[in-house]
């Protein structure tokens, strides 16, 4: 792995080995600059040094982004970042939180001039877009700001959907004013194009509106992980008010399991709404450094003709010009939820099942309705068999940030350590070796930040020296 160098007056000189730089900083020639994104020293003694080009390869993906910084000789930087799996859920959840902050302002005044500029003109992404834009921009910037890098290369390209929605699908491909009638055409919601393309037909026990049955939309994906909840024709199903019920919902549950006929194309519309958006705020922020665009066939070519198995930051390895003998292993690095914003839990209550005597949570023996205009009085309603209350529904709420989080590196007795969480109300710490120590006796060296190491990482290494 390399070692990022600084000079004493700032400038960005060529990354060295982690031997040489040991040598350094024991010696007293260099002290540490920074952790992140890539371990930097700086020199206290050298001002200038002559650099040779350096060129960042990046596979731009919608989940998985590939790295790979490397010159003509050497490859200093192989790496696998993946973004947060669950980003539209947690906005989803954040958007109901604010809702529910607001309804509770009952003499709040009206404002109505509070949208961003962009959003009223339709120019703004989408939330989780922004966010997975925001964080392929900030590793260029880090890298870039420790690193002599010359010129760039982005995989970047433009997908057709509905097309690979067709060859999905296994219907004829679309030609002309097929691509202005989508799924909804001839239908005024999504409701009704999902009523209609079942034929009004429960999917589960075959029920219709002929035999009396309310039909509602089911979202497929809906226990699948991350969630998918999407309102994308593909993932809805027609089921009836019998089918549709919470026990149905669980593990074992009659739409436990289902998959979306469809693929998720999630990741190809992701590329074509933000490509040339990204694009220009690379090249704004960056005029020092040249910005070239790549398409994903030129890349699984060059990966074919090399013999080169496919991962991510293989695919940032065939990117651009430069393709070194000398590489290094492969990392993978996953985004970390740095707070946890939901700050109450709700513990169901428990009753027992006369039935059959076992314990079962209050969702699970419930009336099965899925609105309040609903009655309770139905062949669903599963109340009547609660027998004795074992205990009682309760909400636990957080009132406190604790200090140290899963991954933080501290100091104890003159031995650094890694934090594995806190308990006791944020008052201890449990360490890496599983001793409990006092909040007191310990002293913060390095917060975790925003990309960690996952546990068990079994991604293949590539040996240091491929001469493939």
């Amino acid at each position: 792995m390399a070692v990022a160098i600084i000079s004493k007056t700032g400038q960005k000189l060529m990354p060295t080995s982690e031997r040489h730089a040991a040598k350094l900083l024991k010696s007293g020639k260099a002290v540490i600059e920074q952790y992140r994104p890539i371990f930097t020293i700086r020199l206290t003694k050298r001002k200038r040094g002559k650099t040779q080009p350096i060129e960042y390869a990046s596979d731009t993906g919608y989940q998985h982004v590939g790295v790979s910084i490397k010159s003509e000789k050497h490859e200093f930087v192989h790496r696998q970042y993946d973004m947060l799996a669950n980003e539209t859920e947690r906005h989803n959840d954040c958007r109901k939180y604010r809702r529910t902050r607001r309804n509770r302002l009952r003499y709040r005044k009206p404002r109505f001039n509070n949208r961003n500029p962009k959003q009223t003109k339709g120019e703004a992404l989408a939330p989780s877009l922004q966010h997975r834009v925001d964080n392929q921009t900030r590793l260029f910037d880090s890298f870039c700001k420790v690193m002599p890098i010359t010129t760039a290369t982005f995989e970047m390209g433009k997908f057709d959907t509905q097309l690979l929605q067709a060859e999905a699908d296994g219907k004829p491909l679309p030609q002309g004013k097929n691509y202005q009638q989508g799924s909804k055409y001839l239908y005024q919601t999504e409701r009704a194009a999902v009523f209609g393309r079942d034929h009004y037909t429960c999917q589960v026990c075959g029920r219709s509106i002929k035999d009396g049955a309310i039909l509602h939309t089911h979202h497929i994906g809906f226990w699948m992980t991350p969630p998918y909840r999407s309102n994308r024709i593909g993932n809805l199903l027609t089921v009836c008010e019998k089918c549709h019920m919470a026990k149905n919902h669980k593990v074992g549950g009659k739409l436990w399991g289902i998959k979306p006929k469809a693929d998720n194309l999630a990741g190809a519309s992701y590329m074509s709404s933000v490509r040339w958006r990204m694009y220009y705020a690379l090249v704004l922020n960056h005029p020092e450094v040249e910005i070239h665009i790549q398409y994903g066939a030129k890349t699984a070519l060059t990966r074919k003709e090399r013999h080169i198995a496919k991962t991510h930051a293989n695919d940032a390895y065939c990117i651009g010009s430069h393709r070194p003998l000398h590489r290094c292993r492969e990392e993978l690095f996953v985004k970390k939820r740095r707070n946890n914003r939901i700050l109450s839990k709700f513990y169901d209550a428990k009753y027992i099942d006369i039935r059959d005597g076992k314990k079962k949570s209050g969702a699970q023996l419930s009336c099965g309705r899925t609105k309040q205009s609903e009655s309770r009085r139905t062949e669903k309603n599963e109340r009547i068999f609660r027998g004795q209350k074992c205990s009682a529904g309760h909400t636990n709420t957080r009132k406190q940030h604790y200090q140290f989080q899963h991954g933080d590196v501290v100091l104890w007795k003159s031995v650094k350590h890694s934090v594995k969480g806190t308990h006791c109300n944020g008052t201890r710490v449990l360490l890496d070796t599983g001793k409990s120590v006092r909040l007191a006796d310990l002293q913060s060296i390095r917060k975790e930040g925003g990309w960690a190491v996952p546990l068990g990482n079994k991604l293949p290494c590539i040996p240091a020296r491929n001469f493939q």
